[in-house]
C-alpha cells in the first residue's frame, strides 16, 4: 500500500513539475528530422512556401553520404516569411532544417515568445540564440533571425566520426584551462 502511494506520489510530482522530457518539434510543417531524402523532395514539392525547385536545389557535399538541399522562398513561388532554407542529409536521412526568416515580415521577439509559450523556456540563452533541447531534438531559435531543427542521434554520430583535429591555439588554451 506505502510502495502504491509512493509512486502514485511520484507520477503527480513529476508531472506537477514538468519533469518529463520536454516535448519539441520533430522538424518544420510537413518536413520532418529523420526523413529520406525522396520523401522531403516530394513533401517541398508540395508546399511552395520552401521556394523548392527541384535537383538543381540539391548539393553533394564533401564526404560520404552527405547532401544539401537549398532553398529561396523569395524568387516569388515561396513563402513571404521565409527566405532561404537548408536541409541537410547523411546517409539519406534529413538530420538538420535550418530556416531563415524574413526580418521584413516577423521579428526575433514574436517567434522566441511563441517558442517559450509553446516548449517552455530554453534550456540555454546568450544574445546570439536561445536554445530548446530533448533527448530527441534540438531546436534553436539564431539571431538575426534562423530556426534550426536537429535530430541529436544523427548529429552527435557524426560528431564523434568528425575528423578535424584541433588546432594548435585550441590545444594550448585547453592545456592552460587544465592547468588552473
Amino acid at each position: 500500500m506505502k510502495v502504491r502511494k509512493f509512486i502514485l506520489s511520484a507520477i503527480f510530482l513529476t508531472s506537477l513539475f514538468g519533469l518529463n522530457a520536454k516535448d519539441l518539434p520533430d522538424g518544420y510543417k510537413n518536413i520532418k528530422l529523420g526523413m529520406s531524402l525522396d520523401d522531403t523532395k516530394a513533401a517541398l514539392i508540395k508546399d511552395p512556401g520552401f521556394g523548392y525547385h527541384g535537383d538543381r536545389d540539391v548539393s553533394l557535399l564533401p564526404g560520404v553520404n552527405k547532401v544539401l538541399i537549398e532553398t529561396d522562398a523569395t524568387t516569388g513561388i515561396g513563402s513571404s516569411f521565409l527566405e532561404r532554407c537548408w536541409f541537410q542529409f547523411s546517409e539519406d536521412q534529413l538530420y538538420i532544417i535550418t530556416i531563415n526568416v524574413n526580418p521584413a515580415k516577423m521579428d526575433y521577439y514574436n517567434i522566441f515568445t511563441t517558442l517559450c509559450n509553446k516548449y517552455g523556456e530554453p534550456d540555454k540563452i546568450s544574445p546570439e540564440s536561445a536554445t530548446w533541447k530533448n533527448d530527441e531534438y534540438t531546436m534553436s531559435l539564431e539571431k538575426p533571425l534562423a530556426l534550426k531543427y536537429m535530430d541529436n542521434k544523427i548529429f552527435d554520430s557524426l560528431k564523434q566520426y568528425s575528423n578535424v583535429q584541433k588546432s594548435g591555439e585550441e590545444i594550448t588554451r585547453q592545456m592552460f584551462l587544465d592547468e588552473l
